[in-house]
């Protein structure tokens, strides 16, 4: 138990027949009980104030430099590692290590939005896991140096690059009118325009030129080809012009008389017709070609 301090008071110096009284002073009984309960609970606390001290240093990875992987340093915050916000975070900055990417990772989707002052969206991108949709006023699509290699908006679409290439097996679809001062292949390669159900219209207000330097040209179709021109002339310049498939006519004395022409040429090469008789008429009607 507790030791109980005892002393001896005189109340006067005449001595007395009595003795000397003797006070005991202490803490006993149900106070006693008490005093020893909070001492227990007090250090019950204190045990389990430091056990949560020393788990929550444990949990949250604190050594000297930080917190787990997160650093604080003279420029702000270095997170290092895999981390996850479940709230909104806003930031100045966001950038990874030098020499290593930065990659944000959703279960749906990733969306990055542009505000006012307003809090009105003015940009937005978002990446699904369908497509990656953009929305804005305008898109553009630069090199390092500047230089515009893609551009969309509202009232067209501009590609800078030297060369625009489709790789796809079907080709390039336009529903509308395409206007280009130059349709030409790779070197070695064929060049097709095809309309598989309509009609292929070219049109130029100044000539429309076929060249094949290296090659034929062929012009086939199914019904009948036309050659027409409303002001000019049409011109075969060739060193032999050859019409292998011309039917032949044969000679039949009953029956009806027809009107017959025959082709005559000019020494410039002018083509006309003449009304055939028993002999070549071309020398009569030679004043198509003056």
């Amino acid at each position: 138990g507790m030791p109980q301090e005892q002393y001896t008071h005189h109340r006067s110096t005449m001595p007395s027949s009595e003795g000397p009284q003797v006070y005991k002073v202490g803490i006993y009984g149900w106070r006693k009980r008490c005093l020893y309960f909070f001492v227990l609970l007090l250090m019950i606390l204190i045990l389990v104030n430091l056990a949560m001290t020393i788990w929550i240093l444990k949990v949250m990875n604190f050594t000297i430099d930080g917190m787990g992987n997160l650093r604080i340093t003279e420029k702000g915050l270095k997170l290092e590692g895999d981390s996850e916000f479940l709230q909104p975070l806003y930031a100045k900055e966001i950038q990874s290590r030098p020499g290593n990417a930065l990659y944000f990772k959703s279960a749906r989707n990733v969306t990055v939005n542009i505000l006012n002052e307003q809090t009105k969206v003015l940009t937005q991108l978002i990446t699904g896991p369908n497509a990656i949709e953009a929305y804005g006023k305008k898109f553009e699509v630069k090199t390092v140096s500047g230089k515009l290699l893609f551009s969309a908006d509202n009232n067209e679409v501009v590609v800078g690059a030297e060369r625009l290439r489709v790789l796809g097996a079907e080709g390039t679809v336009f529903p509308k009118s395409i206007e280009t001062p130059n349709v030409r292949a790779d070197p070695f390669k064929e060049l097709r325009l095809e309309s598989p159900t309509r009609s292929l219209v070219m049109e130029a207000p100044k000539g429309v030129e076929i060249n094949a330097e290296a090659g034929n040209m062929e012009a086939i179709c199914r019904t009948e080809l036309r050659l027409e021109s409303k002001d000019g002339e049409i011109k075969l310049d060739a060193a032999k012009i050859k019409l292998p498939r011309l039917p032949h006519g044969s000679y039949t004395p009953t029956g009806t008389r027809q009107k017959v022409f025959e082709i005559c040429v000019c020494a410039n090469g002018r083509l006309f017709l003449s009304q055939a008789g028993t002999g070549s008429t071309c020398q009569i009607n030679t004043s198509v070609c003056l």
